[in-house]
């Protein structure tokens, strides 16, 4: 299978081909020349091998910022849970869990931020991925939620106080 790129300005005319039999991905320039090839096992441990944010930068339309907050979620069945956020983002959250639930699973979220404790901010999401099992000794289980509705007051306070965990967190 071939697949043309046409997203990305800088690759536009360049091509993807699936060699299903050598298990690998060729790259075309535009006229068709061969640029290279990956096979696939060295792109899947590449993959296995980034952190969460690197994994699935590509899927987010907000920054995401470590922090632990608590947070309380609600399955459509009404089954309650309290945990603790791992990160926080104007589009999500990652959940902490020993027992995450399946993707696609819809819920009702409910947390404060650290800088307004009285103030609960509340959105319905859906678990986008999870992860069964620790990962290197430092990241914990649990599963990664997209809000699917979210109050743009509360989403703006996400976004500023990612915005500033991340600037205090990069050095000058």
């Amino acid at each position: 299978m071939k697949v043309p790129v046409t997203s990305t300005a800088g690759h536009q005319g360049k091509s993807l081909t699936i060699d299903t039999d050598h298990e690998r991905i060729l790259v075309h320039d535009a006229s068709g020349a061969l640029l290279g090839a990956m096979p696939w096992g060295a792109i899947i441990e590449r993959v296995l091998a980034c952190d969460d944010d690197g994994r699935f930068a590509h899927c987010r339309t907000h920054p995401r910022a470590p922090l632990a907050v608590k947070v309380r979620y609600t399955t459509p069945e009404g089954k309650q849970f309290d945990s603790l956020t791992g990160g926080i983002g104007g589009g999500g959250l990652f959940i902490e869990s020993g027992m995450p639930l399946a993707p696609g699973t819809e819920l009702a979220v409910e947390f404060a931020l650290p800088d307004r404790p009285w103030e609960k901010l509340k959105a319905k999401a859906k678990v986008a991925w999870t992860r069964n099992k620790p990962e290197r000794y430092l990241l914990f289980p649990g599963m990664g939620v997209q809000f699917t509705e979210i109050d743009a007051k509360a989403q703006a306070l996400l976004v500023d106080l990612v915005e500033a965990l991340n600037q205090s967190r990069t050095p000058s």
